[in-house]
């Protein structure tokens, strides 16, 4: 009688975990610091970035300064060099006249890179076949957005920006072996090799 009772608990977490219960799967958040909550704030905000008009202190204003807001990243000439000239088939008549007189300023130019990442992702699916590594279903969704101001001095001279205002992707990883496939190499180096 009383092994019976010790079936119960063993036989309600099998129950339990074969059922799929998809809030016990992980979820991740990766979250820069940041002003503005989704890609339209911060793309508004750089819209009133105005080349040869802003100053320095409009853009602390806007919330682009260095060191005040988190992950806004300094630029030195060099840096801005190896941005807009990364390989020897670009030569600066081919970048925009802004850039060019900037770079020609040398210690004058400078630049803010500001790049910013808002992402969850969440698994879904079967979490039995999750847990054992079989298969392993995730959506990300989110936002980023990069932008890069060019300074002469104390002047605002050229801004570019990107990102993806929406980001949406699914990622699948099936393993037919589960968690033996992660023994593959472990096998394959302990084989003696031939001499």
């Amino acid at each position: 009688m009383q092994s019976k009772w010790m079936l119960v608990p063993i036989v309600a977490s099998g129950l339990f975990i074969t059922s799929g219960c998809k809030s016990l799967l992980p979820r991740e958040t990766c979250r820069f610091q940041t002003p503005w909550t989704n890609f339209s704030q911060a793309d508004a905000a750089f819209e009133k970035i105005i080349p040869f008009q802003s100053r320095e202190a409009d853009l602390r204003r806007l919330g682009f300064d260095p060191y005040a807001t988190p992950n806004v990243k300094i630029l030195t000439y060099l840096d801005v060099m190896n941005r807009f000239l990364p390989n020897p088939a670009i030569c600066k008549e081919d970048l925009h006249e802004a850039v060019r007189k900037c770079l020609e300023c040398k210690d004058a130019c400078r630049a803010y890179e500001m790049e910013l990442s808002i992402t969850n992702s969440h698994r879904y699916g079967s979490i039995t076949m999750d847990v054992l590594g079989f298969k392993r279903r995730t959506k990300v969704t989110g936002w980023t957005f990069k932008g890069l101001v060019l300074m002469q001095n104390d002047l605002v001279v050229y801004k570019l920006r990107s990102g993806e205002p929406a980001v949406e992707r699914y990622e699948e990883k099936d393993k037919p072996l589960g968690p033996l496939q992660e023994l593959d190499h472990v096998l394959v180096g302990s084989m003696p090799r031939p001499h």
